[in-house]
């Protein structure tokens, strides 16, 4: 066998274990009953030829020498002739077999991950897509702000799940992280009247996928798509990350190492600390040490923080406020008593206890 022939038997494994069907020769025998023109143009719209590219009507219109618009009437009263002919009943189990495999992955899916489903080639991926325009059980909804391109089948299905990730999003802060396991948990909570065939852990993230506004982390874990802790952007956002991980201070040479070889992403010790200072989710508890404000330190330095206890606690001993600042920096003793000698901060009162001045 040549190895050509083994190329191509490899690439048609990839939608072959997923459709009984062999597509591109579906769309063969469904363009054969169109005029050459009708059928050329078709096939540089959805990128049937040997080319992959799809084109765009100016871009025909400039091949044909005619007008956008003519471009665009050809090609819709193509998909019109194919939708009435008979090689269209022929074809029905093929799309039979589409409509139960979008049925299958829950009834509606983003167009992306569906094609990336039946098969990585992306000649395979337009001849599928050409198939679904054609089919009329198939509707398609636009990218819009909320969700991403789609492809479903039933109109009530398709609003209902809409609908539950629009109530699923509403309830989100932010600051969330959440685990996969616990936002499936709370997804299934708004979509209690829906088919129990639907309740099933990859057709739940299939739908999430759906949604533009709830995404996932590199760690896997999901929030508000537009978050910092969820589309990390830079060092400081990776950081953070990282150091939710890892879950008690650390010094920043460490973080940068995790970043590295967490993330893949060359953290270089310098800018690490330098974002870290300037990012307000951290407090430096020590030496080079960080911890996250979200963990309930307290902000500033050793006599900022000793402020703030004597604010909430009113006056204390020498050994209460060693034993509270302790909780909040990795410092030693003698730093404390260093900064309550600062008359113009603190004052000892007649009971030997210390208040602000």
């Amino acid at each position: 066998m040549g190895l050509t022939k083994i190329y191509n038997n490899a690439k048609n494994t990839a939608y072959m274990s997923v459709l009984k069907f062999k597509p591109k020769q579906v769309t063969k025998r469904l363009l054969n009953s169109l005029p050459e023109r009708a059928r050329n143009v078709l096939i540089k719209r959805y990128g049937l030829g040997k080319e992959n590219e799809r084109m765009t009507l100016e871009a025909i219109g400039s091949l044909y020498n005619i007008t956008r618009e003519r471009v665009r009437q050809i090609e819709n009263s193509g998909l019109i002739n194919i939708r009435k002919s008979s090689i269209l009943k022929e074809e029905k189990t093929a799309f039979d077999e589409l409509e139960k495999l979008l049925e299958s992955l829950g009834g509606i899916v983003a167009e992306e991950d569906l094609l990336n489903h039946i098969s990585k080639d992306l000649s395979i991926q337009n001849h599928i897509n050409f198939l679904l325009v054609i089919g009329e059980a198939f509707k398609r909804k636009k990218e819009d702000e909320e969700f991403r391109h789609r492809w479903y089948i039933d109109e009530e299905h398709s609003k209902k799940v809409h609908d539950s990730l629009r109530r699923l999003y509403k309830n989100l802060s932010d600051e969330d992280i959440i685990p996969e396991s616990e936002l499936i948990a709370s997804f299934l909570e708004h979509i209690r009247d829906l088919s129990e065939k639907y309740k099933d852990n990859e057709i739940l993230k299939r739908w999430l996928g759906i949604s533009k506004t709830i995404g996932k982390n590199p760690l896997g874990e999901w929030g508000i798509a537009s978050s910092p802790n969820i589309h990390t952007k830079g060092i400081r956002d990776y950081a953070f990350l990282a150091m939710r991980k890892h879950g008690s201070p650390i010094h920043f040479r460490e973080i940068a190492q995790i970043v590295t070889d967490l993330f893949h992403k060359k953290a270089h010790v310098a800018t690490t600390h330098n974002e870290l200072i300037k990012d307000p989710r951290f407090v430096l508890v020590g030496r080079g040490l960080y911890a996250l404000s979200e963990w309930g330190y307290l902000s500033g330095v050793v006599k900022d923080v000793i402020k703030k206890i004597l604010e909430k606690n009113g006056p204390l001993t020498k050994d209460q406020i060693i034993e509270k600042v302790l909780k909040e920096r990795y410092v030693k003793e003698n730093t404390i008593m260093v900064n309550l000698q600062d008359s113009k901060s603190f004052k000892k009162t007649k009971e030997g206890k210390y208040t602000l001045v």
